[in-house]
């Protein structure tokens, strides 16, 4: 095909990998993230010949969370390739597969398997059929099995992974395929070549009902996801905001922000909604749903951010998400950028809406933390958490890409974040609430806008999961700064268990964590630079003088546990109620009282 002349290498045949590797340049792919094995050498030996940036990490998982990050920050498929051999192999990549298709990324991980001759001989990486396994967790999991097939495929997986709701899919390449030589006649170009396809437009209708729904609301806020953050859908979301007056909040999940932070209708989180009821305030009439869904983080079904009496549009490209958990007045299975343009086309500033109301709802992300007032150091002469993160953002350099991971450190870090004015924010921990994910996003991150600081916010708890990929970062020469925001303790799980069992006396099992963890000495032995930060005023010069070095770096910052964050209360429940029975992290359920 003349769009795609196949490089030669000098001293070989051109083998599958090869063709793999060049498939995937042709298709736009620049970086892959995984570890080495024997079964890929013939695709990574391609992508020096296709000159494929290579990226690897000290574990699988690691690899395919910075290939979701990758793709959120480039906009291009992420491309990961779990090690296939003795180092512990496709398995561990499962994880990220898994968040990956929560949290909409869109993925191509490629693995490798047995000859195909091999098939049932329990050989290295045949016990378990690696394609069986990453089915339930992708959108796709093909095994090719003629190396000739491969652009048709590749490009097959790219669309699948792109269109519709996005998500991970898997191609998986027995070696004997990948180090076989091709036989170019019979290659089977598909669409490599061709330019991908546009998404779903809106229906007239659905615009038209919009609008009549619309009119009719006079307490209308927009609630944007992850599905609105392309740069057409952020652009017309400016402008429709802008048009109508309307609010707009971020999911936060998992995005850059959804419009500028210092636009004049910009709300913040979407949690902050449920402070209108606490003040005393209106709520929403209409709840405009952007490619975000609904569950638990929008408060679930509880009405605490979108409230049961109002009415729901909801905009998306999976239709199986309209109605999914909440009713809605209209449904639009609709790319959102095509949504918003449709409404802005003869948008005029509506009269109905309620702009004092609007002014109130704004209000709400200035209202100061209830923490704000308190002691820096706690009376363990361990720094106040809200204090100590504060802090450190506000010593960090402005418009840096945040990454936000743990339980309670997440929190914490979310409260306290506008002080550094951040260009991108992400709560790694996803739909699934996987810890220690962070530590790959802010990789994928770092590699996809490497003119930006990147800071990662983690636990003492999520730390634990991947912190030698702190190697990782040495090695590549990234800008990223990890600050382990350490209570010794599991914070989420040892406040939640005081919550319900508080005034019992009873162990807190498996809540806590080793206070002679010394994080900035691992940090210092991996080639970062380092500090251990127990002093509020130790905290500005320390923050900007590691940032200010090139490389990587990371922070123990000790706090104290105390007190409890507002959103592990919130996901515990009341737990005082004597008619209910206490259920963490979900509705709490009646408790059948018998004889009443």
């Amino acid at each position: 095909m003349a769009s795609f002349s196949l490089k030669e290498p000098s001293s070989r045949e051109l083998s599958g990998g090869d063709l793999l590797a060049q498939s995937l340049g042709q298709a736009g792919v620049e970086v892959a993230f995984g570890l080495h094995g024997g079964h890929l050498d013939a695709f990574l030996m391609g992508c020096e010949l296709a000159k494929i940036r290579l990226v690897d990490t000290r574990h699988e998982t690691v690899a395919v969370q910075a290939a979701e990050a990758y793709a959120k920050f480039s906009s291009k498929i992420g491309v990961c390739f779990p090690d296939d051999d003795q180092k512990g192999s496709f398995g561990n990549g499962l994880p990220g597969l898994a968040t990956a298709l929560a949290d909409r990324s869109p993925i191509l991980c490629i693995a490798s398997s047995p000859p195909l001759r091999d098939i049932e001989t329990n050989c290295l990486q045949g016990i378990i059929d690696q394609v069986v396994a990453a089915k339930p967790l992708t959108k796709l999991a093909l095994r090719v099995t003629n190396a000739e097939e491969t652009p048709r495929l590749v490009s097959h997986a790219i669309r699948t992974a792109l269109s519709g709701p996005p998500g991970p899919v898997l191609l998986d390449f027995p070696i004997d395929v990948l180090f076989s030589p091709i036989h170019k006649p019979l290659i089977s170009w598909g669409s490599i070549t061709s330019p991908l396809s546009y998404g779903p437009g809106v229906h007239t209708k659905a615009v038209e009902e919009a609008k009549k729904i619309l009119e009719s609301s006079s307490r209308p806020v927009i609630i944007a996801g992850s599905g609105a953050t392309s740069v057409s859908a952020r652009d017309e979301l400016a402008k429709f905001s802008k048009a109508y007056h309307v609010p707009v909040f971020d999911t936060l999940k998992y995005s850059v922000s959804t419009i500028p932070t210092d636009s004049p209708f910009f709300g913040g989180p979407a949690e902050k909604l449920a402070y209108l009821s606490i003040l005393g305030k209106q709520r929403p009439d209409l709840v405009l749903l952007l490619g975000a869904r609904t569950g638990m983080f929008l408060g679930g079904r509880a009405g605490g951010t979108i409230p049961p009496d109002c009415k729901l549009i909801h905009v998306d490209v999976d239709g199986g998400e309209i109605g999914r958990v909440l009713p809605v007045a209209l449904g639009a299975v609709s790319d959102c950028g095509q949504f918003l343009a449709a409404l802005n086309k003869n948008s005029t500033t509506p009269s109905h809406v309620d702009e004092e109301w609007v002014k109130d709802v704004l209000s709400i992300r200035h209202i100061p933390s209830p923490f704000e007032q308190a002691p820096p150091l706690q009376p363990s002469n361990r720094l106040h958490p809200y204090h100590a993160l504060k802090t450190v953002f506000s010593s960090v350099e402005p418009g840096c890409i945040v990454i936000l991971d743990g339980g309670e450190a997440g929190l914490w870090g979310s409260d306290t974040l506008a002080a550094c004015s951040p260009s991108a924010v992400v709560k790694a921990t996803g739909n699934l609430g996987f810890l220690g994910n962070g530590f790959g996003q802010a990789l994928g991150a770092a590699v996809a806008v490497p003119d930006r600081k990147v800071v990662s916010i983690q636990g003492d708890g999520s730390a634990g999961f991947h912190l030698m990929d702190l190697d990782t970062y040495k090695r590549h020469g990234l800008n990223i700064l990890t600050v382990v925001v350490n209570n010794y303790a599991w914070g989420m799980s040892i406040n939640g268990q005081d919550m319900v069992y508080g005034g019992v006396e009873s162990a807190r099992p498996i809540s806590s964590l080793s206070e002679g963890a010394e994080y900035n000495q691992v940090a210092k032995a991996l080639g970062n630079g380092s500090a251990k930060l127990e002093r509020i005023e130790d905290i500005p010069e320390a923050i900007r003088r590691l940032q200010g070095q090139a490389g990587p770096s990371a922070v123990n910052l000790i706090v104290d546990r105390s007190p409890t964050h507002p959103g592990t209360e919130a996901m515990v429940g009341d737990t005082k109620d004597p008619k209910k029975v206490v259920v963490p992290y979900y509705d709490n359920l009646p408790r059948i009282i018998y004889g009443e």
